[in-house]
């Protein structure tokens, strides 16, 4: 665990980030819900760091299942992730795996994903990961409550509206240009369909890189927006007549050695530019879809934006039913225009993204293994059929509340298979504890509606 680096060669990472000015290295890994937590280490005693000398304790943390008694697990950072941050650049930070007595601590979020992606390995597959990073940028205002930054960001459908974006050009540059600083490749960036959202878009890596840079990118833009006197908010639904925000897992595997990708295929049968393997990997997605929702849209906020309905733009653009198509962006799984990768709509900004890619990767490979089909894709607006029209397709609906997608996760073997048994029961009890704290809660609506009306 702790020899993956000679000591020369912390020595010498160690002299390249004080000479660009780093005084403090963060020993970073997440909790459950995908926030960063971290000690923070002077330079000098960076090669104790990366050794696993912070040790942290668990109990104190969601999601680190220890009791208050147990031995503390140490963080052990990546070197290949030193980030220098964009607005402190006295300060690096390192994601980080959790070990516990020597070994490789079981409920790591990272060695979670590190575990399947080893998986993939083994059949000859490289996980390439792609996420449209959507999100809201809010100010607080006097009634205590939330809005938009620019009082223009008012109309009925604000989707690539350019005031909107341009009002709010200086902190959006600001993201961005850290972005490609940190040589991420910032490809497009816009004004989404709700008010006060952004949605940016860069290049794809492999899925641990992706996941590493995602925990980070939401550290960074909650950060900069805080700078600015605003703040961002990744909760998928913060208005009830605006769409939500996204996280879009876009997918392909690859040739580890020549970078092939092996969903590309230019004689498609179906016409989606998708290879055999590609369907068969999408085939077991479908099959673990309800368990697989529970990691990725994992709030109870996440399924007031898995519905048909309910943005002032119509439709909200959000999956509904499991079930695949082309180009459509109606289906939960979708193969965009050219073809070569799969994309899963389900999937919400608040996701763990390590937990989430290892259930969605761990169900494609299943699929690989077993050739499974996942039949002709879905050309139509699945969005228009009637509930008897779907029964007679057999199209099931993805579940419709944080409750039915634990339930599905608990249910479905996969999860334990991919979580190991603490990560399971923790990820269930918190779930469902959540929940029933939700189900319980007597809301605004309730109180306007019921009160005084009988």
């Amino acid at each position: 665990m702790f020899d993956d680096l000679t000591a020369p060669e912390l020595v010498s990472l160690k002299n390249s980030l004080k000479q660009r000015g780093v005084k403090y290295a963060l020993a970073s890994f997440v909790d459950i819900h995908g926030v960063c937590k971290a000690k923070a280490v002077p330079i000098n005693h960076l090669e104790q760091m990366m050794r696993g000398s912070e040790l942290f304790t668990g109990a104190a943390l969601d999601g680190v299942p220890q009791e208050v008694s147990d031995e503390e697990v140490a963080a052990v950072p990546d070197p290949s992730s030193a980030t220098i941050l964009p607005w402190n650049k006295e300060v690096a930070w390192f994601a980080s795996d959790l070990y516990l007595k020597g070994e490789p601590f079981e409920a790591c979020s990272r060695g979670i994903l590190k575990k399947v992606l080893a998986q993939a390995a083994e059949m000859g597959f490289k996980f390439n990961l792609g996420i449209e990073t959507e999100f809201f940028l809010l100010k607080e205002t006097d009634d205590g409550k939330y809005a938009p930054v620019s009082d223009r960001d008012t109309l009925a459908k604000p989707c690539y509206d350019l005031r909107g974006l341009l009002d709010n050009y200086t902190w959006v540059d600001e993201i961005v240009q850290a972005m490609n600083d940190l040589g991420w490749d910032v490809y497009s960036f816009d004004h989404e369909d709700a008010n006060g959202q952004f949605e940016t878009d860069f290049n794809y890596t492999d899925a641990l890189q992706m996941s590493d840079r995602f925990t980070f990118f939401r550290l960074m833009v909650k950060e900069i927006a805080k700078k600015h006197g605003y703040f961002a908010s990744f909760m998928p639904k913060p208005f009830a007549t605006r769409t939500g925000s996204g996280a879009h897992y876009n997918m392909s595997l690859a040739d580890p050695s020549s970078g092939e990708n092996k969903f590309a295929s230019i004689d498609d049968p179906r016409g989606c530019g998708l290879s055999q393997l590609g369907y068969q990997f999408i085939a077991g997605i479908l099959r673990h879809a309800g368990a697989i929702c529970a990691v990725i849209a994992p709030t109870v906020n996440s399924y007031k934006r898995l519905v048909a309905r309910g943005s002032m733009s119509g439709f909200t653009w959000a999956p509904v039913y499991i079930c695949y198509g082309n180009n459509n962006r109606t289906n939960m799984l979708r193969i965009p225009m050219g073809g070569g990768r799969v994309e899963c709509r389900a999937a919400d900004i608040s996701t763990n993204l390590y937990l989430g890619a290892a259930m969605i990767l761990a169900a494609g490979l299943e699929g690989i293994r077993e050739g499974l089909d996942p039949g002709d894709p879905h050309t139509e607006n699945m969005y228009t059929y009637t509930p008897l029209q779907l029964q007679q397709k057999g199209i099931q609906m993805l579940p419709r509340t944080l409750g039915e997608a634990v339930e599905a996760f608990a249910a479905d073997p996969l999860s334990y298979e991919v979580m190991g048994p603490l990560m399971y029961n923790t990820f269930v009890e918190l779930k469902q504890q959540e929940w029933e704290e939700y189900h319980n809660h007597i809301s605004d609506w309730e109180i306007e509606r019921y009160l005084k009306f009988f």
